[in-house]
């Protein structure tokens, strides 16, 4: 296991080794300290299947529709699941690199020692996702999407695109946001309330509350 400190978060991570890990490209019934290489599992119904200790690298998993189980010890290197359905699994202790989740729905999903790193979560749709432990976001697209009734505090979501997401009953307490882009951020304050954030986002910060109050502002 490794640890790397985004902002005021650690996150504990797999160091897998590639030698280490048998080559397949068939899920089965799940994997342990595998290899996956370019796998094409597009549409795949993927339920009750745990994945462990292993490295997906370059795969397509669009449109997959994958209920109960989970990822613990992985890491996920540019493989598409744009446009999937995850229901209720545990995603723990993994690193996710330059993976598409575009138009994705997660649903009752727990989040434990992840970090998403240059993903793109635009257009995703985000209900009931629940960080039980450490969770980073870092250079993410999260333009777009719709966040309800989440429970992540104290993560980070640092340089992260967020123009256009909506956040509904969300608690974000103690959230690390700098750096990230805050313009068009569709949310009440209180979705807000305990979040980090620098000097640079104040602007955007003043004209979203400026419109949540709808205030009227004069020069004279």
């Amino acid at each position: 296991m490794r640890t790397t400190t985004i902002g005021n978060v650690k996150v504990l991570l797999p160091d897998l080794e590639r030698g280490d890990l048998d080559t397949t490209r068939v899920l089965a019934d799940g994997l342990s300290e595998a290899l996956v290489e370019g796998a094409v599992w597009p549409g795949a119904h993927i339920e009750d299947v745990s994945i462990r200790s292993s490295m997906i690298t370059g795969s397509d998993l669009s449109g997959s529709a994958w209920e109960a189980g989970g990822l613990y010890g992985c890491e996920i290197t540019r493989t598409d699941l744009s446009g999937s359905v995850l229901t209720g699994i545990t995603i723990e202790r993994c690193a996710i690199t330059g993976s598409r989740f575009t138009g994705t729905r997660l649903t009752d999903v727990r989040l434990k020692d992840v970090l998403f790193d240059g993903c793109r979560f635009d257009y995703a749709t985000l209900q009931r996702v629940t960080a039980a432990g450490s969770v980073a976001f870092t250079d993410c697209t999260l333009a777009n999407g719709a966040w309800s009734s989440c429970r992540l505090p104290r993560i980070a979501l640092r340089s992260c695109d967020l123009a256009g997401l909506e956040l509904d009953s969300c608690h974000l307490d103690g959230t690390d946001l700098r750096g990230s882009r805050l313009h068009d951020l569709k949310t009440p304050l209180d979705n807000l309330r305990g979040v980090t954030v620098d000097e640079d986002q104040l602007p955007d910060l003043t004209r979203l509350t400026v419109a949540a109050l709808d205030l009227t502002v004069r020069s004279e």
